[in-house]
C-alpha cells in the first residue's frame, strides 16, 4: 500500500510554488494586455502608468480575495467533513452559506447604508445561524446525527433560507442588489474590504491549524476522542465557530460559493491521506490556487466579459458530487 503522508514537506513546498505560480499568471493574463515586466513592476515599484495601477487596484485584490476566499471554504469544508464524517458536507450545501446569504439580505433591506463591515459581521451570525439549524435539526432525533441526517437537513435549511432571501428580496424590492452580491464572483473587490476580512480568515486558519489533532481524532471516532481527554463539547463549539467564520467571511466578500470546500478536502486526500494534520495545512494552499485559476477562467473564456466564477466552480462540482454520491465518498 502506498504511503500518500510520505514527503509531506516535498507536496506542500510543492503546493505553496504552485499557488505562487498561479498567482502571478491570474495577474499577468486578461482581458488587458500585460507584460511579466508589468506584473513585476507592480509588484517591486511604486512607478506609476495606467497598466501598474489596473494592476494594483484591479486584478492584484482579486487575486488576494480569491486566495483567501479559496482557503476559508477548504478549510472550513474540511472541518465540516472531518466533524461530521460526512464525505459530503461542504458550507454551500449545508446551510451555512445560505444563513449568510439570509442575513446579507435582511442587511440590504433594513440597513440599506450599513457598511463592509457591518455586512460581514451579519454574514458571520447568519453563518452561525444556519450551523445551528443544520446541526440542530439533524440531531434532534433518536441517536443523534449521521452523515445522511445532516445532508437532508442541510438541502431543506438552505432550501428554505434562500427562499426568505428571495422573499426579502422581492418584498423590498433589492433582489437585484441582493443578487449582484452574491453571483460569486471577485469584481469590484477592492483593499478596504480585503482590510476587514482577510484577518478574520487569517485568524481563523491559524486557529484551525492549532486544531488540526483534534479534529484526526474527532473524525476517527468521538470516544476515542473522549478517552484521550478531549472536551468534544469544546472542540466542536470551536470548529463550528471557525465554520460560520470562515463561510461567513467568502459570502460577505465574494457570495456564495458551493462544492469548493467538498472538492477540495477530497483532492488533498488523495495526495496525502486521511491524517488532518496534514489535511488542513495541504488545503489551505490547494483550497487558494484552486480559486485563483476558478477566477482566472472566468475573466479570459469570454474576454472581455465576465464568467460568474459560481458557474465555473458549479460545471465542476456537480460532477464530483454525483462521483462521491456513487462511490459512497471514497471516489478520491
Amino acid at each position: 500500500m502506498i504511503n500518500k503522508s510520505k514527503y509531506f514537506s516535498f507536496k506542500l513546498i510543492a503546493s505553496i510554488c504552485f499557488m505562487l505560480g498561479s498567482s502571478i499568471l491570474a495577474l499577468w493574463l486578461g482581458a488587458a494586455n500585460t507584460s511579466l515586466h508589468d506584473v513585476w513592476l507592480s509588484i517591486t515599484t511604486s512607478l506609476e502608468s495606467e497598466t501598474l495601477t489596473m494592476l494594483r487596484e484591479i486584478r492584484l485584490p482579486r487575486i488576494i480575495a480569491a486566495l483567501f476566499v479559496g482557503a476559508a471554504l477548504a478549510v472550513s469544508g474540511t472541518i465540516m467533513q472531518g466533524v461530521t464524517r460526512n464525505p459530503l458536507a461542504d458550507p454551500g450545501l449545508l446551510g451555512v452559506t445560505a444563513g449568510a446569504n439570509v442575513a446579507l439580505a435582511i442587511t440590504v433591506a433594513f440597513f440599506p447604508s450599513a457598511n463592509y463591515f457591518t455586512i460581514m459581521i451579519a454574514c458571520f451570525i447568519g453563518a452561525s445561524l444556519g450551523t445551528l439549524l443544520v446541526v440542530g435539526i439533524g440531531s434532534v432525533q433518536k441517536g443523534g446525527f449521521s452523515p445522511l441526517k445532516i445532508v437532508l437537513a442541510g438541502a431543506a435549511v438552505s432550501a428554505f433560507l434562500y427562499a426568505i432571501a428571495d422573499g426579502i428580496g422581492i418584498y423590498f424590492k433589492i433582489s437585484k442588489d441582493v443578487s449582484m452580491w452574491t453571483a460569486g464572483g471577485m469584481i469590484g473587490t477592492n483593499w478596504n474590504q480585503l482590510k476587514m476580512v482577510v484577518p478574520c480568515i487569517l485568524i481563523s486558519v491559524i486557529i484551525s491549524l492549532f486544531l488540526s489533532r483534534q479534529l484526526s481524532l474527532l473524525s476517527l471516532n468521538e470516544d476515542v476522542a473522549t478517552g484521550l481527554g478531549q472536551n468534544i463539547l469544546i472542540i466542536k463549539a470551536i470548529l463550528f465557530l471557525l465554520i460560520s467564520i470562515l463561510a461567513g467571511a467568502a459570502v460577505a466578500l465574494v457570495g456564495n460559493l458551493a462544492f469548493v470546500g467538498l472538492m477540495v478536502p477530497h483532492i488533498v486526500r488523495a495526495i496525502i491521506g486521511a491524517d488532518y494534520n496534514k489535511i488542513l495545512p495541504l488545503s489551505v494552499f490547494i483550497g487558494a490556487t484552486f480559486m485563483v485559476l476558478a477566477d482566472l477562467a472566468g475573466r479570459t473564456i469570454n474576454a472581455p466579459f465576465e464568467t460568474p466564477v459560481a458557474a465555473i466552480v458549479a460545471i465542476m462540482g456537480l460532477p464530483f458530487f454525483l462521483i462521491i454520491v456513487r462511490r459512497g465518498g471514497k471516489a478520491f
